[in-house]
């Protein structure tokens, strides 16, 4: 493990991302699109005021040296990107799934596991959700059924449709999701949703804190330490420079003063 330092110094926490290792070449547009996603929440951070650490893979040997890169990290994001493998939660794959990469997978359960082991803030986005959930023990839906929420942003019946699907998320109070958008009590945001698998059997461990009209499973976290989660993408730029901000600028001040982070793992 290695990283490749961004951003400013002093006071900026430092807050670490793993790499998306497949390339935009990928002839299905959805690898680029999340490429792209990788550097809005980069720049987010930046922005937010923290110095994000790029976490790439180097060798085999490398949980020695991703436990000394823990201790100069603040806090980590997992990003969005392709499928998990389905094998990691004891199902065969289906024809849906896109952009399995075993290496991506190592690399984001690697990090994942210090972080937490660590006793670091965690923030999961997408993909990061799900292998969150993965992580503590849960399961996916490999391709949701279509449901009254739309989900993954394809409407068949209106081809001028954008990339986001837009529905409401009820988040939980006193949750860590609703202390990142400095949400009221019973509060109901508007998110930009764009995925075609969901959290199914939830981890052990994990407690929901946001859903979906139709109960798909929007957010998570782990009570006993500061560890969330989204299914939707807080860093779409078609969300209003304050809106999109806001829950970044939060999670920086987590990392900054992570009174709420406690050590221990997850096996």
């Amino acid at each position: 493990m290695k990283t490749s330092d961004e951003g400013g110094a002093g006071a900026r926490p430092r807050i670490g991302v793993p790499i998306r290792l497949s390339s935009s070449d990928n002839p299905d547009a959805r690898v680029g699109e999340a490429n792209q996603l990788f550097t809005f929440i980069v720049d987010l951070l930046r922005e937010a005021g923290a110095q994000p650490v790029l976490l790439t893979p180097v060798s085999a040997d490398s949980a020695g040296r991703l436990a000394s890169v823990m201790k100069t990290l603040d806090g980590v994001l997992l990003p969005g990107g392709g499928d998990l493998e389905p094998r990691l939660y004891g199902q065969d794959p289906e024809d849906s799934v896109y952009d399995v990469n075993p290496e991506q997978d190592h690399l984001d359960i690697d990090v994942a596991r210090a972080t937490i082991d660590a006793g670091l803030p965690l923030l999961g986005i997408c993909r990061g959700h799900q292998l969150l959930n993965v992580l503590y023990g849960g399961t996916l839906i490999q391709d949701m059924a279509p449901s009254a929420v739309n989900h993954n942003g394809l409407d068949p019946d209106d081809p001028t449709a954008g990339e986001w699907a837009w529905h409401d998320v009820v988040l939980a109070p006193g949750s860590k999701t609703a202390a990142l958008y400095g949400a009221p009590e019973g509060t109901s945001i508007k998110i930009a949703s764009g995925h075609h698998q969901a959290v199914a059997r939830v981890g052990e461990g994990l407690v929901v804190t946001a859903i979906a009209d139709d109960g798909t499973v929007e957010a998570l976290e782990d009570p006993s330490r500061w560890v969330a989660s989204v299914q939707w993408h807080p860093e779409a730029s078609q969300l209003p420079d304050n809106e999109r901000l806001a829950p970044f600028k939060a999670f920086v001040e987590v990392c900054r003063n992570p009174t709420q982070a406690r050590p221990g793992g997850v096996q």
